[in-house]
């Protein structure tokens, strides 16, 4: 009646936990365990019929105030219906916090395939695998270190550095930038000359530099006969 994909985890009590036999078939599910049965967690891919749906129309909040997929899976089950499960071959990656969603950014663009569709500038530099939009222009004295990906429509420079591991939106503008291991979203500024890097900006944003901005370094003040490590 029901087939899910799942793929073992280091930490499975993050997930909803699937418990299985050695043919294959589903023995329960759990969601976020405390004490996981098993390290396979759901990767969020189902094939369902629809006899489901009576099962979801039944179900009630979980203590997290929702409807679990895994309960109505489980309920399906306990009711005499066969739910078989399927593991994933190769990564999988959850992205429900933002660290996670920089580390899914970093493997896809493992397998970026340059592509040069904007402009760059004399005295501008692409180095490795960069993929730049239609309509972007790379302004001199900058620097794309790859892998990276830049989308259309968007002003690059001058004197900014983008990468490694980064991507940039469409209609973005950095000036003076230096961004690496990090995403913007898109239709975003960046003018400052403070390094960014492994964030998550989002659409519309403006990182602009302080009017009062102190100077970058620490501030000591070190008694006589000391030795400092910065």
């Amino acid at each position: 009646e029901a087939g899910i994909l799942l793929t073992p985890v280091p930490h499975p009590e993050r997930f909803g936990v699937a418990e299985v036999d050695r043919e294959g078939n589903v023995l329960g599910l759990v969601e976020k365990p405390k004490a996981p049965k098993s390290d396979l967690a759901l990767v969020g891919i189902y094939l369902l019929r629809p006899s489901i749906f009576p099962v979801i129309d039944r179900l009630k909040p979980s203590w997290r105030n929702e409807l679990e997929i895994t309960e109505a899976l489980d309920d399906l089950r306990r009711a005499g219906h066969r739910i078989r499960a399927y593991r994933v071959n190769g990564w999988w990656k959850d992205t429900g916090r933002p660290e996670d969603i920089l580390d899914a950014n970093r493997l896809v663009l493992e397998d970026l395939e340059p592509r040069m569709e904007g402009k760059v500038e004399v005295g501008a530099e692409i180095r490795g695998r960069v993929r730049v939009g239609p309509g972007t222009v790379v302004k001199a004295g900058s620097v794309i270190q790859g892998p990276a990906i830049i989308g259309r429509d968007c002003v690059i420079g001058p004197r900014a550095r983008v990468g490694p591991y980064t991507a940039i939106g469409d209609g973005c503008r950095l000036v003076g930038a230096d961004i690496e291991s990090s995403i913007v979203i898109g239709d975003s500024e960046i003018a400052t000359p403070t390094k960014v890097v492994n964030s998550l900006i989002g659409r519309h944003t403006s990182i602009l530099s302080a009017k009062d901005r102190q100077p970058a370094g620490q501030s000591l003040i070190v008694g006589e006969n000391s030795t400092a490590y910065l």
